[in-house]
Parts: C-alpha cells; sequence; structure tokens
C-alpha cells in the first residue's frame, strides 16, 4: 500500500492476536498499565495497539479495551486525517507533520526513547476538536518481542492559557506603548491642531485596546460564534492608513520594511475594523518574520466582483508539509509553548466571525501570498 511517511503494513490477524494474548499475560506490563497514573498504549512494531490503560480508555471515551485492539494510535483517537490513505494512521500526508507518528517512528528506527509535542484535530459526535498531546515513545524488548510503550499527556488546556497568555500580553503591549507614546507628546505640544489629532489619536487606541479584550476573550473561549461584531462602515484606505501607522512606527519596523502599494483601491466595508486590522497584522507579522533584513515586504489591494482583498507578500515559500497544516490550532514551526494561534485566528475572526475569506498561495518561484477577501458595500 502506497504511504507519505510510516510504513502501511500490519500484522495478520493471527500475529496479532498472539502479540495481544502475549501482553495480556505479561505481569510485568499489567503492572505498568494499573500503575501509570497518565495514559498509555502498548504498540507493536507495526504500531498497532496491543493494550491500553483505564485512563486512556476514558479519553477515547471505550468501555472495552477489545474495541481498539489491532487500531493505530490516530485511528483510535479519530483524527481527522487516519483515514485519507488506505494504509491508515501514519501513511497520509499530514502524518509527516504529525509529533506522535514522528515520535513512534523515531523510536522504533533508533530504538531510544523519544519525546515530542503533538497537535491533533479528532472528530467527536458534537463536532471536531483541536487536542494538543505530549508524546513519548519508550521501545522496550522482552523474550525476544519489540514492542513500544506510548505515553500521552493532555496538554491541550495547559497550551491555550499559554498562547493566550503570550497573545493577549503581546498585543496589549504594543497598543499600550503607542498609546504612552501619544500622551507624552500631547503634553508637550502647544499646537491646538495638534493637539486634536494627538486626541484622536489617543481616542482610537482605547478603542482598539477595548476591541482587543473583546477578541482575546473569543479566543479564550475557543469559539467565535461567542463574539459579536460591532459592525460599522469603514474605507479600506482608512484600514490601510491605520496598518501603516502601527508597522511605520520605529519598533515595528527596526529590522523589517513593509511597502505598501501606492494605488490602494479605496472602497467602502460594513465590517469591524478592529478585527480586520488584526487579521492583516497577523499576516504582515507572519511576512515580516520570513523577510531577510535586506529585503522587503509587500501589501497591495485586489478588487473582484464584489470583493475587496488585502494581500500580503514576502519572498519566503512556505514547505508543502507545513502548509497543509498552516491554519491549524496549536501547530507551530516555531519553538517554546504558547505558539500556534496567530494564523488560526486569522481564519478565526476573518471567516467564521466577519464572513470573509483568508487563503494563501506559496511556491520558491513566487514567494508567500496571504490573502484577506471581504464584501465590499455596493
Amino acid at each position: 500500500m502506497d504511504t507519505y511517511y510510516a510504513p502501511a503494513e500490519r500484522a495478520n490477524d493471527e500475529e496479532l492476536a498472539h502479540q495481544i494474548d502475549f501482553i495480556s499475560n505479561n505481569a510485568i506490563i499489567d503492572g505498568l498499565l494499573h500503575s501509570v497514573s497518565g495514559m498509555l498504549a502498548v504498540l507493536n512494531e507495526n504500531r498497532q495497539i496491543l493494550a491500553v490503560n483505564t485512563v486512556l480508555m476514558k479519553m477515547l471515551g471505550i468501555d472495552k479495551v477489545e474495541d481498539v485492539f489491532g487500531f493505530r494510535p490516530g485511528e483510535a483517537m479519530q483524527c481527522v486525517h487516519a483515514h485519507e490513505m488506505e494504509g491508515g494512521c501514519g501513511t497520509g500526508p499530514f502524518c509527516s507533520t504529525c509529533g506522535a507518528a514522528i515520535s513512534i517512528v523515531t523510536s522504533l528506527a533508533t530504538d531510544v526513547p523519544v519525546e515530542k509535542k503533538c497537535a491533533v484535530r479528532v472528530q467527536k459526535q458534537n463536532g471536531q476538536h483541536d487536542l494538543f498531546f505530549n508524546v513519548r515513545c519508550v521501545p522496550v524488548a522482552y523474550n525476544s518481542k519489540r514492542m513500544l510503550l506510548l505515553f500521552l499527556q493532555d496538554i491541550t488546556h495547559n497550551q491555550s492559557l499559554e498562547a493566550m497568555e503570550r497573545v493577549f500580553f503581546h498585543d496589549i503591549n504594543n497598543l499600550l506603548n503607542a498609546l504612552v507614546t501619544a500622551s507624552e507628546l500631547l503634553t508637550l505640544t502647544t499646537d491646538n491642531n495638534r493637539r486634536d489629532t494627538l486626541s484622536q489619536t489617543l481616542y482610537r487606541l482605547s478603542l482598539r485596546i477595548s476591541n482587543e479584550i473583546s477578541a482575546q476573550r473569543c479566543l479564550s473561549q475557543s469559539d467565535a460564534l461567542h463574539y459579536r461584531p460591532k459592525l460599522i462602515m469603514i474605507r479600506s484606505k482608512d484600514i490601510i492608513v491605520e496598518l501603516d501607522d502601527i508597522f511605520s512606527r520605529p519598533v515595528a519596523k527596526a529590522k523589517k520594511k513593509l511597502i505598501f502599494a501606492s494605488d490602494i483601491h479605496d472602497v467602502p466595508l460594513i465590517t469591524e475594523p478592529s478585527l480586520v486590522i488584526r487579521v492583516l497584522s497577523n499576516m504582515i507579522v507572519n511576512a515580516l518574520e520570513g523577510t531577510e533584513e535586506d529585503e522587503q515586504a509587500r501589501m497591495w489591494t485586489e478588487l473582484c466582483d464584489n470583493t475587496i482583498a488585502f494581500a500580503v507578500w514576502n519572498r519566503k515559500a512556505i514547505p508543502p508539509d507545513i502548509a497543509m497544516r498552516i491554519f491549524q490550532r496549536n501547530f507551530s514551526t516555531k519553538s517554546g509553548p504558547g505558539r500556534g494561534l496567530g494564523t488560526y485566528s486569522m481564519r478565526l475572526f476573518g471567516e467564521e466571525v466577519l464572513g470573509g475569506k483568508v487563503y494563501f498561495t506559496s511556491s520558491k518561484e513566487d514567494g508567500t501570498v496571504f490573502r484577506f477577501s471581504l464584501n465590499r458595500d455596493i
């Protein structure tokens, strides 16, 4: 059978039954299954489940351990990608970036323990859910039989809290810095016109702080339906002016350059500006992160029928295996906790809240372009 990553072969029914019987009558394995407080599964060399402890059974929602015998971990968890290929879990296009699949395959190949983080989307009766695990694989051999101990720690809640803390304080700190700077200038100026302009800036930034807190609450609830956008009439050029103000500040452009097109389209929109700016800001930050110091990121607009698309480009291409997961919650190419919300929030707010469309194209020849398309008010 074809595979994109791990071998597809499985033990035949007779061999599998023999392996399960061996594990079931092994006092050491039985003691381990009953003593480990976290989730534990025993796999054979074909990555098939031979035994699971009661903690993992509860997480899987099964009453009889026999219900998962012979399954692979992603199949037992109902990973949405587990059955994309005939070979099942570990053989699909997404599997080469799956932390669980990588740790299992690497541990079997090297015969040493391997630990990875795994972001997985599972299908449950009430819909799809994003889970995040710490996965540790430990190879063991007993009486010439080779097995793998798969330890799982559900850190979904911790990841969400850490991500929220990182995103919230980062964004709020940026807004407060701008607010403090503007207020300091206001106290120093004596020009009435200038003072009026700065007063409006203070008002705008204060509103952005209020809207940012509301948006963060939406993210923490993991449900865009809890958020009701505050729709107003605004012009597309006003959005660009606001972005130019944000990313023209010395702190924002210290090492990278963002160039706005001179022919930005000016059309009316009915939307929540703060969320549009948030989506586009994430696009710009991603583009700047992928831009070398001697290069530039670019932004422009495109009109098509009754929509306007805001486009952000940088020269760096996204590898195909990363591109498949770019909008998945908790998935990130960066190390450290609290990652994987930036691109996820683009679609959460851009599509589920504002009703637009967020998408991208990427190639070595043309670089990467993220687009955020919204309906025009015509």
